[in-house]
């Protein structure tokens, strides 16, 4: 009974963390499609266009690097992944949610700014990507997967447009297969990962201390 109830306590945070009011993936006012205007982006700190099928990224953090692997199974994941990085949309952002035992998650504009503390966890670039829930894919240890707003406002299932969080723990993200897109997984790193999940949180689930994503820079 103890171990279920310790599940119950880690999987709500998750489903509810784009709720408004909640730490959220998305807000609710957000977009569901991408605005071409987004992709009009000038000085890229690289070439999509270069990438291969299946492109490996470090994910360099004040605490490590994290090298992951993005599926070409998840083509609108990945390409929105891409995209972001190529813009150097993710650096300086933090790591603002970590439940050791279960997963880290970063990926919220907002948590550049230490003045947007009360809001980390509901921002995002504008819009959300339609799910790419597939069996093969399930949350083992280093998996990358999409943050999302829970079923209630989200019954598609659409994933945040930026949010993403990195499994710590296989047996208690278990239960998240089938209802989050998993787009990728750790090659490197996963030290790493163990190292930001052990960082002290508060009660909300914030690290006390720093944890920074520097660069998301493609393996080529």
């Amino acid at each position: 009974m103890k171990a279920k109830f310790f599940k119950l306590l880690l999987i709500i945070p998750l489903v509810v963390f784009s709720c408004k009011g909640k730490q959220g993936g998305v807000q609710p006012g957000e977009a569901t499609k991408t605005d071409d205007s987004l992709t009009m982006q000038t000085n890229l700190i690289f070439n999509p266009a270069d990438l291969p099928e299946e492109p490996v990224f470090d994910i360099v953090t004040n605490l490590g690097t994290i090298r992951i692997k993005l599926y070409k199974e998840t083509p609108k994941h990945r390409d929105n992944f891409v995209k972001l990085a190529s813009e150097g949309f993710f650096d300086g952002i933090r790591f603002h949610r970590i439940i050791k035992g279960f997963m880290i998650q970063t990926g919220d504009p907002l948590s550049k700014d230490m003045a947007n503390e009360a809001s980390f966890g509901t921002g995002g670039p504008g819009y959300t990507i339609p799910a790419e829930i597939l069996p093969q894919f399930n949350h083992k240890k280093g998996a990358l997967a999409a943050a999302r707003r829970g079923d209630a406002g989200n019954p598609m299932k659409e994933s945040s447009g930026s949010q993403f969080y990195i499994v710590e723990d296989a047996a208690t993200c278990a239960q998240l297969d089938g209802a989050y897109t998993v787009f990728g997984e750790t090659i490197d790193g996963l030290d790493v990962v163990d190292k930001i999940a052990a960082v002290p949180t508060n009660f909300s689930d914030r690290p006390t201390s720093e944890v920074i994503i520097k660069s998301v820079k493609p393996v080529l």
